[in-house]
């Protein structure tokens, strides 16, 4: 059984930092790509930074230079770390992994492509 596990949520002020981790058992995939999404109260989900599974990263404006995704392929668990964080970060944030993967323009990732959840972690960015 695949499972995904967010952790290092919390609340911190404007301009701080955390680092989120997602350590995931029960992979039997050849490839496959991480996302992290956040979900704020009364909005969509929306993904925030994707990593496939030649490496190559992919963050939308909103939290490029600010956010980074990496890995720990020794014990499969990712992380994303969240510098100069606003308060409009403020969220529950996912990770999630997709079997299919998308060889072009990484934008192009949506929350339906991604097949496994984590049960999320809350961001809280006070001002």
């Amino acid at each position: 059984e695949v499972q995904l596990v967010e952790s290092g949520g919390g609340l911190v002020q404007t301009g701080g930092s955390l680092r989120l981790s997602c350590a995931a058992s029960g992979f039997t995939f050849n490839e496959f790509a991480i996302g992290w999404f956040r979900q704020a109260p009364g909005k969509e989900r929306e993904g925030v930074s994707f990593i496939n599974g030649d490496g190559r990263t992919y963050y939308p404006d909103a939290v490029k230079g600010r956010f980074t995704i990496s890995s720990s392929n020794a014990n499969n668990t990712w992380y994303l770390q969240l510098n100069s964080l606003k308060p409009e970060d403020t969220a529950v944030y996912y990770c999630a992994a997709a079997v299919v993967l998308i060889y072009g323009f990484l934008g192009d990732y949506t929350s339906d492509d991604f097949d496994y959840w984590g049960q999320g972690t809350q961001v809280t960015v006070s001002s």
